[in-house]
């Protein structure tokens, strides 16, 4: 089979090497680019002829889909799918599978390092030090310890997010479509989601993106929270209605947030909602981007493709 790297992984050149070889002792032509296609003219020069077509977060216009002759698996070197028309795939018997796991310790890490960011003003200090302050002159910050957080999805990131916050002294509770035996025995007390947005002094959203959920955590929602309390979202952008989120910051009926996901991929405009808001942390969808994730998502990719080309389907999500 001729699988095809669309775009690069974030790995060390010797290790895209490994797996090259690894592909073509098997007896597959591999193809890799070293840069992200720029045009859809370039995605579908790059794509042709491919029959097992590797990506990663950048979305994949539907022409490449549409004209795809003799593509069998659209391999997405990603937790989430949403970037791509799974539905058209499906319909053009194109499957597609994802890489499911390998950034559940990278998101979790960098939701606890936001909250800590955020509670321990961080950035605020670094300036208030190299400004020749005192500790008097700028805010005292708080604790992890005894807050209730609420983890909205507890699928595997949520889960490991929970797991993080409980080892800070944290008391969790958590809202989702389905109550799972495991948080359940990590003592993790489910509740309605409007009960959660009422309670949490931390709310920390781990949806998948998807029909259901976009626009989900909407401005009823979001007006639930108590005014001293932080919303994060390392999860998807568009399952939050962002203009509520910047409009009740700005009002201060929410204290701080911290975001790492949008409505678009970065760069953001500068007029973005949440780009202009109040007491509000931003990263660039950076949560999955740690070395050992990129190493783990490579292989989980990898092994996608050679198990496919050899008769064996696996993380098939059509």
């Amino acid at each position: 089979m001729k699988i095809t790297l669309i775009e690069p992984l974030a790995i060390s050149e010797d290790l895209l090497f490994h797996y090259k070889e690894k592909m073509e002792k098997a007896g597959h032509e591999f193809v890799y680019y070293t840069d992200k296609a720029k045009t859809e003219e370039e995605f579908l020069e790059r794509s042709k002829d491919a029959e097992i077509l590797m990506i990663a977060n950048t979305p994949l216009p539907d022409s490449v889909i549409a004209q795809a002759e003799n593509l069998k698996l659209i391999n997405v070197a990603f937790t989430g799918f949403d970037h791509v028309n799974v539905k058209f795939a499906a319909e053009k018997g194109i499957k597609v599978c994802n890489a499911a796991g390998y950034s559940n310790t990278s998101v979790a890490e960098l939701v606890i390092g936001m909250v800590i960011n955020i509670y321990r003003m961080l950035n605020e200090s670094d300036r208030a030090t190299r400004e020749e302050k005192t500790p008097a002159d700028f805010y005292t910050g708080m604790e992890i310890k005894d807050k209730t957080v609420g983890i909205i999805g507890t699928g595997k990131i949520g889960l490991e997010t929970a797991r993080l916050f409980q080892a800070f002294g944290a008391k969790v509770i958590a809202a989702s479509r389905t109550e799972k035996q495991d948080a359940i025995d990590m003592g993790i007390r489910y509740v309605s989601i409007e009960n959660l947005m009422k309670e949490s002094d931390i709310v920390s959203l781990h949806l998948a993106m998807n029909e259901h959920t976009r626009g989900f955590i909407n401005k009823d929602l979001l007006q639930l929270m108590k005014e001293d309390a932080i919303f994060i979202n390392c999860a998807r952008g568009p399952i939050v209605d962002n203009q509520a989120l910047a409009d009740l910051l700005n009002a201060g009926k929410i204290a701080f947030a911290g975001i790492d996901v949008f409505d678009m991929e970065p760069p953001i405009p500068s007029d973005y909602p949440l780009i202009q808001a109040k007491n509000v942390l931003l990263t660039p969808h950076i949560a999955f981007l740690t070395k050992e994730a990129m190493v783990r998502r490579a292989a989980i990719a990898f092994d996608n493709s050679l198990s496919f080309a050899c008769g064996e389907e696996k993380n098939i999500v059509n």
